[in-house]
């Protein structure tokens, strides 16, 4: 984990996500949190992610998304050296019931 990202707004902002109980509720929080861009934009950096995790091409992914070679390639980056964040939520979308319920404060 980046020691710089770590500090009380943002484990605040980590808690507020993690207290959300349905896909109606982070709609909403997303929605005052964030513009419809930015939503986007992390919406489909997830599914780029995805895409690489299947073990997709750069092409076959600028097929799919349309997003560049340098958005595809920064999504990788951190695919493969990290904080295994990407890895973590894709496993357990595959997989929801070897989810884990603990969370770390």
């Amino acid at each position: 984990m980046n020691d710089k990202l770590k500090d009380p707004l943002t484990d605040a902002l980590f808690d507020a996500i993690l207290a959300l109980n349905s896909r109606e509720e982070c709609y909403c929080l997303f929605e005052d949190l964030c513009t419809i861009s930015e939503i986007k934009s992390l919406a489909q950096r997830l599914q780029i992610a995805s895409l690489l995790y299947q073990g997709r091409t750069y092409a076959e992914i600028f097929e799919i998304t349309g997003v560049s070679t340098a958005t595809i390639s920064r999504v990788n980056r951190s695919l493969e050296y990290g904080a295994d964040g990407y890895r973590t939520v894709l496993q357990r979308m595959e997989n929801p019931a070897a989810s884990s319920s603990s969370v770390d404060k």
